[in-house]
C-alpha cells in the first residue's frame, strides 16, 4: 500500500511552556521532528510525506526548508481544521497517515505495522491508542484521551484515515490499534516526559 504521511507540526505547544517550538525541542541533541522523518524514510509503505506547519512554528518551517522536506502551511485554526486543509492542499484522496512531531522513539517498522493494521481493519479510520495506566506507571503525562468500545485510552496522535472521508461531515467508521510499545508510548508532552523518555531509551540501548 502506498501512503502519504502528514506530520502535524503547526501547534503552539503551550503545554510545555517552552521558548523553543516543540518540533525543534532537542532530544539527545537533535530536534524531535528529525527522528520522526528518519522513521518515515525507513518505512516500506510510506512513499511521500509533508510537514504541516503554521505561523505558530516558523523555525520548524525553516528547518524543513533547509532539509528539503515537503511543507504544507496551514491557517492554525486547530488540529482537525489544519488536517483537513492539509489534505485538501495536497489533494490526498487515498489512505493518509497522520502523526505528531513529538514521538522521537518511533521507527519505520512500527509505522509499517500501523499501515498493515489499517489494511486489515477494512475501516476508513484507524487510531493508535496507548493504555492510560501504562503511561501513569512510567510517570508520563496524560495529555489527550479518547474512548473506544467503552474504555478510555491515551491518544498517541498516530492515525490512518481515508483522505476522501475526512472532508465529509458524516460519521466515519473507526477502528483502533492498542499498544504498549515504546515507539508510540513515549509521546512527549512535558519536559518531564523528555527526561523519562531519554532515560528509558538509554536503559533499553545495548
Amino acid at each position: 500500500m502506498d501512503i502519504t504521511a502528514l506530520i502535524m507540526a503547526g501547534g503552539k505547544g503551550t503545554r510545555m511552556g517552552l521558548t523553543v517550538e516543540k518540533p525543534m525541542l532537542p532530544f539527545f541533541g537533535k530536534p524531535m521532528i528529525d527522528y520522526v522523518i528518519a522513521a518515515i524514510n525507513q518505512t516500506k509503505n510510506i512513499t511521500n510525506f509533508y510537514v504541516v506547519t503554521s505561523n505558530n512554528t516558523p523555525n520548524t518551517e525553516q528547518h524543513c526548508k533547509n532539509m528539503n522536506w515537503g511543507i504544507i502551511h496551514t491557517d492554525a485554526k486547530g488540529y482537525h481544521d489544519d488536517l483537513k486543509q492539509a489534505v485538501r492542499k495536497a489533494n490526498l484522496t487515498g489512505p493518509v497517515l497522520t502523526m505528531p512531531s513529538d514521538v522521537p522513539a518511533i521507527t519505520g517498522v512500527f509505522l509499517d505495522k500501523v499501515v498493515c493494521e489499517f489494511e486489515q481493519c477494512k475501516k476508513d479510520f484507524l487510531a493508535v491508542f496507548v493504555p492510560i495506566q501504562k503511561r501513569l506507571d512510567l510517570e508520563l503525562s496524560i495529555s489527550s484521551t479518547d474512548e473506544y468500545n467503552g474504555v478510555w485510552y491515551a491518544v498517541s496522535g498516530i492515525n490512518v484515515i481515508n483522505g476522501t472521508m475526512i472532508q465529509k461531515e458524516s460519521k466515519i467508521e473507526t477502528s483502533a490499534f492498542i499498544t504498549e510499545e515504546h515507539e508510540v508510548l513515549l509521546n512527549i508532552n512535558t519536559l518531564k516526559d523528555v527526561e523519562i523518555a531519554q532515560k528509558i531509551i538509554n536503559n533499553n540501548t545495548p
